[in-house]
């Protein structure tokens, strides 16, 4: 589990920042004021850092220099979707930008892929007898590999980035299979039949009714 925190004006969009944080399993501290941030960071050390640009106080922009000298990866969120300020934002040294409004998928997996490039998530994820070993790219069931094909390894490794989120059999084609995929949904009806058999997680991954699936933890 990682600390974030959330530096976002507008309450609506840091509320539904910080539900989306809680159900992947984070915590967060919420700030609506960049002039906050830096007596904030000198009492408490985040594993990330969501920053809008546009903030009352401080700007996202100018705040960057002085988080940078902390260490601290920093997620820019903002409505400023010119090239050349996504441009600036990366330059100055943001580990990712994201444009608002964006989709709560997009938001976990940006997270996840920072935490996991400074070394801030666990390389093994369990669920009851069934192991994830991230580095290692496979899964053991109590102990011994699990024979999975590289879709339903895949199908597995988005359930666990985006836990306790539903995810649309549209969305798992997409991610899993690729943009370019023509086949039906049923495809992915099939594949997590298999999934749910051999790893025997039948009560974790629920069917979401005319919806897709979750993997519920």
């Amino acid at each position: 589990m990682a600390n974030i925190l959330i530096v976002e004006d507008e309450a609506a969009i840091a509320d539904l920042i910080a539900l989306h944080v809680k159900i992947a399993g984070h915590s967060s501290k919420t700030l609506g004021d960049g002039g906050g941030v830096m007596p904030y960071l000198k009492e408490n050390t985040p594993d990330i850092i969501i920053l809008d640009v546009n903030l009352p106080g401080r700007d996202g922009f100018s705040l960057m220099p002085e988080i940078k000298e902390k260490g601290i990866p920093v997620i820019f969120l903002t409505a400023k979707d010119r090239l050349e300020d996504k441009v600036a934002g990366l330059k100055l040294g943001a580990d990712d930008y994201i444009v608002k409004p964006f989709e709560s998928l997009e938001l976990t997996a940006r997270i996840e892929a920072v935490l996991r490039r400074g070394g801030k998530t666990d390389s093994v994820f369990r669920i009851e007898n069934v192991e994830f070993h991230i580095n290692e790219h496979r899964v053991t069931v109590d102990g011994a590999d699990a024979d999975l094909t590289e879709k339903e390894f895949e199908l597995l490794r988005i359930f666990i980035q985006n836990k306790n989120l539903a995810l649309t059999r549209e969305k798992l084609l997409q991610l899993v299979w690729g943009m370019d995929y023509y086949g039906e949904t049923r495809t992915v009806d099939v594949h997590i039949q298999k999934l749910r058999k051999k790893l025997g997680l039948e009560d974790y991954i629920k069917t979401v009714y005319k919806y897709g699936y979750r993997l519920e933890i």
